[in-house]
């Protein structure tokens, strides 16, 4: 592995920095090379490399892994270091299962207050959204867009320990969910139905919405289930 800071400095404590800001800062970069699949399932993850290319100690980058692991996107193995873990299809169907849970219950709390401005909002990444769907060289942007999206719908519920741990569930399924979408091109679907969550929230329809953001989450973890037995088959 030889991960790359692309347009981003990670400055070192020498700088000024304090020490968890800099762990922070390793964590962020690491991650988004996990969700975006270029360190893959199973890659394992050396200290001592990753402190060279991102021009760090080994310290803030241990603290990286540890949230890393923590947040379930990697191993930590005796001897090897990091090693990015594989989901099981069990395992996605399980995450699936608990955001429809968890985000079935802030979007109920949220849309009651919701403002134009929100909803305006959502719309416009939505858009945005939509164009990166059918764009090959935008894959890795799908997921931020997807959650920026939802995260608006649910930011009115002020439920921010749900946010936080809806946030880390995604961040654990997304590098599947976008595989899928590349690869089956289940564009048209997500689109009807993020514009149907769209106009069921600002229509204040908040059993239907809820109906809706369930069967969407589980039709998506039941594909995606079905997608990797195939795959790994």
């Amino acid at each position: 592995m030889n991960p790359k800071v692309e347009g981003q400095v990670i400055k070192t404590p020498g700088n000024g920095i304090p020490r968890t800001s800099l762990a922070s800062a390793v964590a962020d970069k690491l991650r988004e090379m996990i969700i975006r699949g270029e360190i893959q399932e199973g890659e394992q993850l050396r200290q001592d490399a990753i402190a060279s290319d991102f021009q760090v100690s080994r310290i803030p980058v241990r603290e990286a892994m540890r949230q890393l692991e923590a947040e379930g996107l990697i191993t930590i193995v005796p001897h090897r270091g990091g090693v990015v873990s594989a989901l099981s299809p069990e395992e996605i169907e399980e995450l699936f299962d608990i955001r429809v849970l968890l985000e079935s219950e802030v979007l109920r709390l949220s849309i009651p207050n919701l403002t134009e401005d929100d909803f305006k909002q959502a719309e416009a990444i939505l858009e945005t959204y939509e164009k990166a769907l059918w764009k090959e060289e935008e894959v890795g942007t799908w997921g931020r867009l997807n959650w920026q999206f939802h995260s608006i719908l649910y930011s009115r519920a002020n439920r921010p320990r749900f946010m936080s741990m809806i946030q880390t569930i995604n961040n654990n399924g997304d590098r599947y969910t976008r595989l899928q979408l590349y690869l089956t091109h289940a564009f048209e679907r997500a689109k009807q139905e993020h514009r149907m969550l769209l106009e069921l929230c600002r229509g204040r329809n908040t059993a239907a919405a809820c109906e809706l953001l369930e069967r969407h989450i589980h039709n998506a973890g039941r594909t995606l289930k079905e997608f990797l037995k195939q795959r790994r088959a």
